[in-house]
């Protein structure tokens, strides 16, 4: 199991987690942030979703254990297509950390992917990104 980066630490530190929380990542790569938001949870359940297959594949290696434990779920989906599959949600939170559709760099896929997120989400939800210090918390269309 790798250790989180510096960066990855003190952003999952920020998010305002509880143990019963339904959580929502968007980009998660190979897993280091979902794996340290399972381990926070108790009744709650991370769906981990990113675009890319390889991503998915090293993500379901590195969480296996969280994964047998039922607080992980990972799999492959783009933010812009996200869909939540029955017993999946509400979110409670959703966050990205350096995911293009939601930071700016691809504005057409961020407009698709914040109005699945606004559909995905709790009615007091919230929705984080890096690039504050160190997260930023965006509007969600609707609210």
């Amino acid at each position: 199991m790798s250790q989180l980066s510096q960066r990855l630490a003190e952003a999952v530190d920020a998010l305002p987690l509880e143990p019963h929380l339904r959580v929502l990542e968007i980009g998660c790569g190979p897993g280091a942030a979902a794996r340290a938001v399972a381990a926070r949870l108790d009744t709650g359940h991370i769906v981990a979703i990113d675009r890319s297959a390889a991503a998915v594949a090293l993500a379901r290696e590195a969480c296996a254990e969280e994964i047998a434990s039922g607080r992980l779920t990972v799999r492959r989906c783009a933010a812009e297509d996200f869909v939540p599959l029955p017993g999946e949600g509400p979110f409670d939170l959703v966050f990205a950390f350096r995911v293009g559709a939601l930071d700016g760099r691809h504005p057409e896929a961020g407009h698709r992917a914040m109005s699945r997120i606004a559909a995905a989400l709790a009615p007091a939800g919230r929705v984080f990104i890096d690039g504050g210090d160190p997260l930023r918390e965006l509007s969600v269309p609707g609210e």
